[in-house]
């Protein structure tokens, strides 16, 4: 919730359900990035009665009288010139609302709240792949499946899956390999006929807390490009008044995103080309991650040509 709610109000928005503040936090929503509420926005998303909606618009203007006045013309209520949104709305929470709704009812199509554009996904994976994963995750156990990959080709596999990791272009899954005995990263849209397997224990060695570039957190620290020519520009971009840009990311997931970000990652910042607006000050602070090779630029320090293998490409 917003720091300049009175406390008085602060109280009352405390006390109420969870369910209730849920409906508040939606009509604060509608007023503030949409600049308009009915009350059939608050029935037809929670599916409850005009009379209900009503008293939801009554009990948030008795918490915010200031925020939100009815305009006669069109019987919409608008935000005030002195409007202060009651809740804290997560900014990627917020871009998926705008971007894609909220998806009100089973099988509805999601649209946009506004017309927007984004990155068409060329590749998602099956629910029939994805649910017995997400089952395994939440539950603690192994799956059986087949898999195709680029160094064996297709072959029976059993994984214990840890997390869901999204690269920006594609879905993986983190997992234990009990055929390499380590843990590796599996693409979903490679993955056949997946079962969870019940009665098969999880060895303590297969547990995410064994997985060292899972668990290990890299600390990055992003600048302007050397050879950019509006070093203030890409300031404004990513927020970094004082120049400075610092990241935290999993080691295991380290080269995916440094390349998604387009980040030159060379010792000497010897990339070229206006895409790369920021640079890794410390390319050291890789070292050790196992797909640090696929961050632009990126030398290994030590020039180990064995470590050039990734598992999932």
């Amino acid at each position: 919730m917003n720091a300049t709610i009175n406390n008085p109000s602060r109280a009352l928005l405390d006390r109420l359900p969870q369910v209730q503040r849920e409906r508040l936090s939606h009509i604060d929503f509608k007023l503030y990035f949409l600049g308009e509420l009915r009350r059939t926005d608050v029935a037809d998303r929670f599916g409850t009665g005009p009379a209900a909606a009503t008293r939801d618009i009554a009990q948030y203007k008795e918490i915010a009288p200031g925020n939100l006045e009815l305009d006669n013309s069109d019987k919409v209520y608008r935000p005030t010139q002195h409007f202060v949104p009651l809740f804290d709305h997560a900014p990627q929470r917020v871009l998926t609302a705008l971007s894609r709704g909220f998806g009100e009812g089973i099988g509805d199509e999601l649209k946009p709240m506004v017309r927007c554009e984004f990155p068409i996904a060329l590749t998602v994976p099956l629910m029939s792949v994805l649910a017995p994963i997400t089952r395994a995750i939440h539950r603690g156990k192994a799956v059986h499946m087949t898999y195709t990959s680029i160094e064996s080709g297709r072959n029976e596999r059993e994984i214990v899956p840890i997390a869901l990791v999204n690269n920006g272009s594609r879905w993986h899954v983190r997992a234990y390999d009990r055929r390499r005995k380590g843990f590796r990263d599996f693409v979903f849209t490679r993955m056949e006929s997946p079962v969870l397997l019940e009665d098969s224990p999880i060895g303590d060695e297969e547990k995410v807390d064994q997985d060292v570039q899972w668990n290990r957190i890299i600390e990055l620290e992003l600048v302007p490009h050397p050879e950019h020519p509006r070093p203030e520009v890409v300031m404004m971009d990513y927020d970094m008044p004082d120049g400075v840009l610092q990241v935290k990311v999993r080691a295991a997931n380290a080269g995916y995103m440094l390349r998604r970000w387009t980040i030159d990652c060379s010792p000497d910042h010897r990339l070229k080309g206006i895409e790369y607006a920021l640079w890794l000050k410390d390319p050291l602070a890789l070292y050790g991650a196992s797909n640090a090779q696929l961050a632009p630029g990126y030398v290994d320090p030590k020039g180990d040509p064995g470590n050039r293998h990734i598992q999932a490409l």
